[in-house]
């Protein structure tokens, strides 16, 4: 039976979402920040978000030893091996990365990527020596100066290729919100697939790292450059 409750003059109505043997009970599901542990797996599992994978709990599925490289499958054994220095095991960051390159010298990212990621990245961190170094090679690499400028002075990312602007909008949301939405996801796998997509993010943390460092040490560009980036 509907239940029907009144307040405030206005009219709420609670509907019954499941029904059981022996009556009609409501079924809600309690999104995985909220969960309160202990948790059984079946509530872990319906917290988690509509694109993360069940079994491997991240966007990607547990990547399949059976179609890695000899030198894979070591990596892969050596994350599942008892008393494995690796603390996420098969779930952390270096099993994720069996899905990309692993080798960087092999990744396939272009040049133009690299840089055009190397801006978002200096953008975001405030990072003027890396800029104002990278900003020409980016030009030279095929950036256009209009995307650049977007970049530069945080634009919205209206008429551009959306190759690029699924690239900022990555950065953005990774430095400024912390977290990627799932359509934003989705959106720069499209244009990149997976193993690009997780090559570029071992190249913006490299990035990160050198800001970090510059920041650490405040290095100053020599006198005779300008410094092409606003801050903030």
């Amino acid at each position: 039976m509907n239940t029907y409750l009144r307040k405030s003059g206005t009219l709420l109505l609670l509907l019954a979402v499941s029904i059981i043997p022996g009556g009609i009970h409501a079924q809600t599901v309690t999104p995985y920040e909220q969960l309160a542990w202990p948790v059984t797996e079946q509530q872990y599992k319906a917290a988690l978000p509509e694109d993360v994978d069940k079994d491997s709990g991240s966007r990607l599925p547990f990547v399949n030893r059976d179609e890695l490289d000899e030198e894979g499958k070591a990596y892969y054994d050596a994350r599942r091996a008892p008393g494995s220095t690796s603390l996420g095991g098969i779930r952390g960051p270096g099993s994720v990365r069996l899905h990309g390159s692993r080798d960087m010298e092999k990744s396939k990212v272009d040049r133009r990527t690299q840089e055009l990621a190397r801006l978002v990245v200096s953008r975001e961190m405030d990072q003027r020596f890396e800029w104002t170094l990278h900003e020409p090679v980016a030009l030279e690499n095929g950036v256009p100066a209009e995307v650049i400028d977007i970049i530069r002075y945080r634009k919205p990312l209206e008429g551009i290729d959306d190759r690029d602007v699924s690239i900022i909008q990555l950065g953005r949301e990774i430095f400024q919100d912390h977290k990627v939405k799932p359509e934003t996801y989705a959106r720069v796998l499209k244009h990149l697939g997976k193993r690009d997509l997780l090559d570029l993010c071992d190249y913006m943390g490299d990035y990160v790292k050198t800001s970090i460092l510059l920041h650490t040490v405040d290095a100053h560009l020599p006198y005779e450059r300008e410094p092409l980036l606003p801050i903030p």
